[in-house]
């Protein structure tokens, strides 16, 4: 069964720091473009970060630029999204998501559809 499983999520203060982690099972991340989406109560899923396969090219919601950092480690078949300073309105259900058959440099934020695998989602939530 291919699937995606999130890890890290948690209650942080503000100006906190979490580490998400997105690993894969019965498939390789390797040519994989991964994204990482949030979901806020009542609002739409909507994307923070993607990277392409080869991890050269990397893009940023405007809101977390230079907050957020997403890198991956292919031997141990996973992602990961650093998150510093965090505000309270970061807080949401974070998702990764996987495109398999991506052009090396390719990733997308804004198009969910362009994901075929995705997690469950891990819960962010960042208050004093």
């Amino acid at each position: 069964q291919l699937q995606l499983v999130e890890f890290g999520g948690g209650l942080v203060q503000p100006g906190g720091s979490l580490r998400l982690s997105c690993t894969a099972s019965g498939f390789t991340l390797d040519y994989s473009a991964i994204g990482w989406f949030r979901q806020a109560p009542g609002k739409e899923r909507e994307g923070v970060s993607c990277i392409g396969r080869s991890g050269l090219s990397a893009n940023y919601e405007d809101s977390v630029k230079g907050r957020f950092t997403i890198s991956r480690d292919n031997a141990k078949n996973t992602v990961y999204l650093q998150l510093n300073s965090l505000k309270p309105e970061d807080t949401a259900v974070y998702y990764c998501a996987a495109n398999p058959v991506a052009a090396q440099s390719a990733c997308v934020m804004t198009n969910l559809n362009w994901y075929d695998y995705w997690g469950q989602g891990t819960q962010v939530t960042v208050s004093s």
